[in-house]
């Protein structure tokens, strides 16, 4: 079992199927916390809908997705280079004003996602923000070939506090695709903390 084969295989079916996804109002929440022009790394692009929407609004957009099928789609839908790279991979410095990961996140093992958050974190630049959303539940669920983290409010605060960001925003709601109403998802905005004080 292996996530990104699952991307490779499937990924027609996961473009068509999430590029119309209406995810304007999440984006609307995030987009209102960057400054004009901001740069924005949206990690674990998938189809490029996000991208796209960025890059529309003036936004300067670095893009990466860790399935090569689903890079190839979504530059062929944005116009722009997407890398294929994966979350360990991430080694930028201070770069971004914000960071996007829609549903990508939710793929990381549990163990491994403490550090990948800190590498976010390190990636922003000083009060840059974070969003992520991850399927509501608790801990490891595999669902058909896929394996995800699950967390629900209090869990996901925590991860993002413990990297380094305050919680700006918190949200548990339902899919917005046509037919999956009934899952539920949980959704977070974290600004990285001007300065972080050491627990004595």
């Amino acid at each position: 079992m292996n996530n990104v084969d699952y991307y490779n295989r499937n990924a027609d079916a996961f473009f068509e199927g999430s590029v119309n996804a209406d995810m304007s109002e999440a984006r609307g929440k995030f987009t209102a916390l960057l400054p004009k022009g901001a740069k924005v790394l949206d990690a674990g692009c998938g189809s490029g809908r996000d991208s796209k929407a960025f890059l529309d609004e003036g936004f300067t957009v670095v893009a990466f997705d860790a399935s090569e099928e689903m890079c190839k789609r979504a530059m062929n839908y944005t116009g722009k280079a997407v890398a294929n790279m994966r979350f360990e991979d991430i080694s930028f410095d201070r770069e971004f004003d914000g960071i996007w990961a829609s549903a990508s996140l939710l793929h990381v093992p549990m163990a491994e996602l403490p550090g990948i958050i800190k590498k976010m974190n390190a990636a922003l630049k000083e009060g840059g923000v974070m969003y992520a959303s991850f399927k509501y539940g608790d801990g490891t669920v595999m669902r058909g070939e896929r394996q995800f983290s699950d967390f629900n409010e209090k869990t996901v605060a925590m991860l993002f506090e413990d990297a380094g960001f305050k919680i700006l925003c918190n949200d548990v709601g339902p899919d917005n695709r046509p037919g999956r109403e009934n899952e539920m998802w949980v959704e977070v905005i974290g600004r990285k903390s001007q300065s972080r004080t050491l627990e004595v």
